[in-house]
């Protein structure tokens, strides 16, 4: 009787970004950048923050990546969170977040907020919606340099940290 081989689904895991992943990271934040998704990352902005990211790799290729960026002792973002479109629906998303909440919890940071159009996902990942006066000025230092300042269409959400 021949057997059939069972092919097993691989885990993919998150983990700390290193230098080697800055051009993958660029270029899948800066796809969706020019779709009008997310905010463009510049590639010294990466190195810069590279102890920001997390990725997911399959295979030595990047697939996800995501960032926590502290601003203060109590508040950080959740940002540049993307997830390669063939991967998309698997639970990468959350992996990145939950890999940024679970950072920001070991910190000791009460709060984590995100800028957003997809509201819905960060919703099922526990985040609030707030209203944008509610983030402190100095996290807006940013989008000077996004094309739809000052009219921006994100929406603002909220994670409390326990």
């Amino acid at each position: 009787m021949a057997s059939k081989a069972v092919k097993k689904a691989k885990t993919l895991a998150v983990d700390k970004a290193k230098m080697a992943d800055v051009p993958q990271i660029h270029k899948l934040a800066n796809h969706f950048a020019q779709k009008g998704l997310m905010l463009p990352r510049a590639l010294s902005e990466i190195y810069e923050n590279i102890r920001d990211f997390f990725v997911i790799r399959e295979d030595g290729k990047v697939v996800g990546c995501g960032a926590l960026h502290v601003y203060w002792a109590d508040l950080a973002e959740v940002r540049s969170v993307a997830v390669a479109e063939e991967k998309q629906n698997q639970r990468l998303g959350a992996k990145l977040i939950e890999a940024c909440i679970n950072e920001a919890e070991e910190l000791g940071i009460p709060q984590v907020f995100c800028l957003t159009y997809k509201g819905s996902f960060f919703e099922r990942q526990g985040f609030n919606r707030v209203e944008k006066a509610e983030l402190p000025h100095k996290i807006w230092a940013e989008c000077y340099r996004c094309p739809k300042f000052p009219d921006c269409d994100e929406v603002a959400m909220m994670y409390r940290v326990e």
